[in-house]
C-alpha cells in the first residue's frame, strides 16, 4: 500500500489512482533559457524515482513533462544573443535532455513544448472568459480574477481574504511569493517581444507562464488526473494558479495528489547567482565526479527534506556508489532473488518514497553473510530498476596487457617487500586511470 504526502491536504495519504493500475502524472519541466543548476535537477531526479517506484509497485505510468520555451526569460535572453526564440530554446532543450541521460533519468512518456500548444491555451482562456473568471485589462492583456475562486490558497496557504484590499494585476510571470494578484493569462504584444507573438481571438500576444501547464496537462491527461509534481518553490504562485485556472475552466477537480520536493542547499545556503554558489552538472563533472554521484547523493535523503551539499558529502556519495559498482563487477554470476530484501525495499518506497531507507536496505543486504554474493547481485539488479544506476550494464573490466603486467610486477615487489617499487607502480597505474585495492582476495584493479 503506497502512502505519499499530499501538499494539498498537508498529510500522508494512501495513494488510490483514478483508474485502477494506471497513473496519470504531470511534471513541470524546465524553462529553457539556460542550463539547469543541480538544485533544479533534484526535481527531475524526484520525478524519476517516483515514476520508477510506481512502475516497480505495479502501476502503468503515463508521464507528461512540459518544456517552457516561451516566457519572459526565454524571450529576453534569446534577444540578447541575437537568436530566434526557436533557435535559442532548442539548444537548451537538447542540452537538458543530454544531461537527463547522464543522470539516468528516464524520459517522460511525452515531452511537450509550450509553443506547440498555443491554440489549446487560447481555447482555455476563452472558456475562462466565457465563465466570468477572466477579463481584459486596460493594457489589452487578459487576466484571471482570483477573487472569483474561493478555494484560492488551499495548496500554498496564501490567505486571499487578508490580501483582498490590496489585490492588483501583474503581467510578469514571476512575482512576490506572498502576494496573490490577478495574473496574466494572455499578454498583449509589446515592442519588447519583437517577433515573438501569436495572432488569435485574444489579439496579438503570447501566453502567460501559468496557463501553459494547465492547457498541456489537461490535453494529455484529462481534466482530472492523479499526480502533479514540482519543486517546493512552485507551490505558489505557479501551482496555485494552475489549480485556479483548471478548476474554474472545467468545473471539476484538477489533481488528486500534489507532490513537491525540497531544495538542495550549498554549504547550508540556498543556491543563488548573487552568492556565487550555483553549480551546473558540468561543474560537478569538471571537479571529477560522475553524474551518478549526484544521483546517489539525492537518493540518500528523503525528498521532502532539505539536503546540504558539500564536497565532502558528494565524496561520500561517490564512494558508496563505487562500492556498489565494484560489488557488481566482482561478482561474475547471478543467483536467486532474496525476497526478504525485496519486500523491505518495497516497504521503504511505500512509506512516502523513503529512498534513504531503501538504500539502507541495500547495504544491510550487502553485509548479510547468510546469503551468497550471487543472490545479492541478482537482488541488487532487480532493485536497481528503481535506483537507476544501470548496474545491469556493468561487466567485469577487461584489463589491457600493459596493465596486467604492471599488476604482476607490483605483486612480485610486494612479495619481496620492495614497497618503494610497489608504490611507484601504484602511482603509475593511477596515472593511467586505474584504482588499486589490496584485499584479502588479492590485488583488485578498477578503471576510475
Amino acid at each position: 500500500m503506497l502512502k505519499i504526502y499530499n501538499t494539498l491536504t498537508k498529510q500522508i495519504e494512501e495513494f488510490k489512482p483514478i483508474k485502477p493500475g494506471h497513473v496519470g502524472m504531470y511534471s513541470c519541466g524546465p524553462t529553457v533559457y539556460n542550463l539547469p543548476h543541480i538544485g533544479n535537477y533534484r526535481a527531475f531526479l524526484f520525478n524519476d524515482i517516483l515514476k520508477r517506484s510506481l512502475s516497480f509497485l505495479g502501476y502503468k505510468v503515463n508521464h507528461i513533462m512540459n518544456i517552457t520555451d516561451v516566457d519572459d526569460k526565454t524571450i529576453r535572453d534569446s534577444q540578447k544573443e541575437g537568436k530566434t526564440l526557436k533557435e535559442f530554446t532548442e539548444f537548451y532543450t537538447k542540452e537538458f535532455n543530454r544531461e537527463l541521460e547522464l543522470l539516468h533519468i528516464l524520459p517522460p512518456t511525452q515531452e511537450v513544448l509550450a509553443t506547440d500548444h498555443i491554440q489549446e491555451m487560447i481555447d482555455m482562456i476563452e472558456l475562462l472568459k466565457a465563465k466570468g473568471f477572466a477579463y481584459e485589462g486596460e493594457d489589452g492583456s487578459t487576466y484571471f480574477s482570483i477573487s472569483k475562486f474561493k478555494e484560492y490558497g488551499a495548496l500554498s496557504g496564501v490567505d486571499l481574504e487578508k490580501s483582498n484590499q490590496t489585490l492588483s494585476r501583474i503581467v510578469s510571470d514571476e512575482y512576490d511569493k506572498d502576494n496573490p494578484q490577478d495574473f496574466a493569462l494572455w499578454k498583449t504584444w509589446t515592442s519588447e517581444d519583437g517577433e515573438n507573438y501569436w495572432d488569435g481571438s485574444l489579439g496579438r500576444g503570447r501566453p502567460g507562464w501559468h496557463i501553459e501547464c494547465s492547457a498541456m496537462s489537461t490535453k494529455y491527461l484529462g481534466n482530472h488526473f492523479d499526480i502533479h509534481t514540482g519543486g517546493i518553490d512552485l507551490t505558489f504562485p505557479h501551482h496555485e494558479n494552475e489549480i485556479a485556472q483548471s478548476v474554474c475552466a472545467h468545473g471539476e477537480p484538477f489533481v488528486n495528489f500534489w507532490l513537491h520536493n525540497e531544495h538542495i542547499l550549498i554549504n547550508g545556503e540556498k543556491m543563488s547567482k548573487s552568492k556565487g554558489n550555483q553549480f551546473t552538472l558540468f561543474d560537478i563533472i569538471q571537479k571529477g565526479y560522475d553524474p551518478l554521484d549526484l544521483r546517489y547523493f539525492v537518493l540518500g535523503a528523503h525528498y521532502r527534506t532539505k539536503i546540504n551539499l558539500t564536497w565532502e558529502s558528494l565524496d561520500a556519495a561517490r564512494n558508496a556508489r563505487i562500492k556498489l559498482t565494484r560489488f557488481v563487477q566482482d561478482t561474475e554470476q547471478t543467483g536467486e532473488v532474496i525476497e526478504k530484501y525485496v519486500e523491505n525495499f518495497k516497504e521503504a518506497l511505500e512509506h512516502d518514497l523513503n529512498t534513504s531507507e531503501a538504500l539502507a536496505v541495500i547495504w544491510e543486504m550487502i553485509k548479510d553473510s547468510t546469503f551468497s554474493k550471487e543472490d545479492k547481485k541478482e537482488t541488487l539488479l532487480v532493485l536497481d530498476s528503481v535506483l537507476g544506476f544501470g548496474f545491469s550494464k556493468i561487466s567485469k573490466i577487461s584489463l589491457p596487457e600493459e596493465i596486467k603486467n604492471l599488476i604482476q610486477k607490483r605483486d612480485e615487489a610486494r612479495v619481496q617487500k620492495d614497497f618503494g617499487t610497489s608504490d611507484e607502480i601504484r602511482a603509475k597505474l593511477e596515472s593511467l586511470g586505474y584504482d588499486v585495492l589490496d584485499t584479502q582476495e588479492g590485488t583488485k584493479v578498477y578503471k576510475n
